[in-house]
């Protein structure tokens, strides 16, 4: 690896803010740039939020809550617990005041920032520079498109009859309100009409190499792969692309990668997330729990790179992340 080495990786939430974070345990924050989903992006109390591209934040910044994943570590909730009044006046078919989605008092401090700076003209790419700054972080955040590209999610009419009678709802509702418990028929990409940002663009094209970051293949890697010319830029440089399994025996460490899988017709395991990426991706990193899947990964296309993908303990994340690099030919 040389001192001009740079790194791009595609990233959705938690698997993809903890690889960063190991990651830059072999790698110089400066030379990684993190492309983000932007598609779990919503409007709440008439703030934008950004859970993706906070949670990686937080994390990078150690700041983030260990226990729950996402939010800030001691935080507060009484704006959420003060917003309960107003449950029980609520007119019907009003969205006012929800308490559903879990907004801690100090959390609301970034989604105010970047709230008032898009009312203001700001780009998302600039306000997510300002705020990694505010932070202290060393790391390239970029948001995957500078426009709102919601991800919807269809749904049984019954298992949720507040849909719009279609059974579609936003992500952040299937996600979070109904915990993922509710089969998905459909997903309805917001990206596949929103352009990349330039840099965004800049970065896949640019990168000695591009990490898929351990993250839900439909949901969190999906709207950015569904970008405009995003696909075809990472086939023609297939063999320099390599992902990393967030499947581990089967089961997501995480979400529900596995239910997914299953409901578009993937096998649920490493093997069916080698077929997810064979088209864009040359490698796969596999767990040592799967390691008996080399064979069926490498039916696929790709070449298969077994290790410890459990991250947590740091001397694990840093064998993940030289693994990575190396499966990618980058030689450390």
């Amino acid at each position: 690896m040389t001192p001009e080495t740079h790194i791009a990786v595609l990233c959705g939430g938690v698997g993809a803010a903890r690889f960063l974070r190991a990651l830059a345990r072999v790698v110089p924050a400066q030379h990684i740039t993190a492309v983000v989903n932007t598609g779990d992006d919503t409007v709440l109390h008439g703030l934008r939020i950004s859970p993706d591209l906070d949670t990686i934040t937080y994390t990078l910044a150690n700041a983030i809550d260990p226990e729950r994943g996402w939010g800030l570590i001691d935080e507060s909730w009484r704006a959420l617990g003060a917003l309960q009044r107003y449950e029980a006046v609520r007119p019907q078919g009003s969205h006012a005041g929800g308490t559903w989605f879990g907004l801690g008092d100090q959390d609301l401090a970034t989604h105010f920032y970047r709230t008032a700076r898009l009312q203001e003209g700001a780009r998302l790419t600039d306000i997510t520079a300002e705020i990694s700054r505010a932070w202290g972080l060393d790391f390239r955040l970029l948001p995957m498109a500078d426009e709102l590209a919601p991800t919807m999610v269809s749904v049984n009419p019954d298992d949720d009859p507040g849909t719009d009678g279609n059974g579609l709802i936003s992500f952040q509702e299937y996600f979070v309100r109904h915990r993922h418990s509710i089969p998905v028929r459909k997903l309805h990409l917001g990206s596949v009409s929103t352009p990349p940002t330039p840099e965004v663009s800049a970065a896949i094209s640019t990168a000695d190499i591009v990490v898929i970051a351990p993250s839900n293949p439909f949901v969190s890697v999906g709207p950015i792969r569904s970008l405009p010319g995003i696909d075809a830029a990472l086939s023609t440089r297939r063999d320099s692309v390599v992902a990393i399994s967030p499947l581990v025996g089967g089961a997501a460490i995480k979400g529900p990668a596995a239910d997914m899988m299953s409901a578009f017709g993937f096998r649920t395991d490493a093997a069916g997330i080698a077929e997810v990426y064979r088209d864009i991706c040359g490698h796969l990193v596999i767990d040592e729990v799967d390691g008996a899947l080399s064979d069926a990964v490498e039916e696929t296309g790709l070449s298969a790179t077994v290790t410890n993908t459990m991250m947590g303990d740091p001397m694990v994340d840093e064998r993940l992340a030289r693994a990575t690099l190396t499966a990618a030919g980058i030689d450390l």
